[in-house]
């Protein structure tokens, strides 16, 4: 299978650097699949399972927001928090459902509550993925 540059980015580190096969992301949009070639785009990120296909095996990993860029150098990833899922402390999951019920029940109706509850959802789904209670 053709290959291409992957590069995942936190604020923190840079997180994976290399070549792969097939990159799963979870666009803002609906999840999507990169593989080589793959026509240019920018995109929002949603909180999500990110998948690495590459030729030593699958890593996944959890990325809560950020852009992703494809261009013909490949795939660059700007993630506001990326861990591998295996060394993600859930309480930060955890304490960041919480903050966000607490803003929800103060929030008023109207499109910025609309904004919180689909983040909430997607905070939640992550929190699924990590305990194994979700397919993916």
């Amino acid at each position: 299978m053709a290959t291409f540059h992957f590069e995942l980015v936190s604020p923190e580190k840079l997180l994976f650097s290399g070549d792969v096969e097939q990159v799963d992301v979870p666009g803002a949009e609906g999840d999507f699949g990169v593989l080589a070639n793959h026509a240019p785009m920018v995109t929002t990120l949603r909180p999500g399972i990110l998948t690495v296909h590459a030729a030593g095996g699958d890593q996944t990993m959890v990325v809560l927001g950020g852009f992703a860029e494809v261009s013909e150098a490949g795939l660059t990833i700007l993630a506001d928090l990326a861990e591998k899922a295996s060394d993600l402390d859930r309480a930060v999951i955890t304490t960041r459902i919480g903050e966000l019920e607490q803003t929800i029940a103060k929030t008023e109706p109207g499109s910025a509550l609309d904004k919180l509850i689909t983040r909430l959802d997607h905070y939640k789904t992550v929190d699924r993925h990590l305990t194994g209670t979700a397919m993916h």
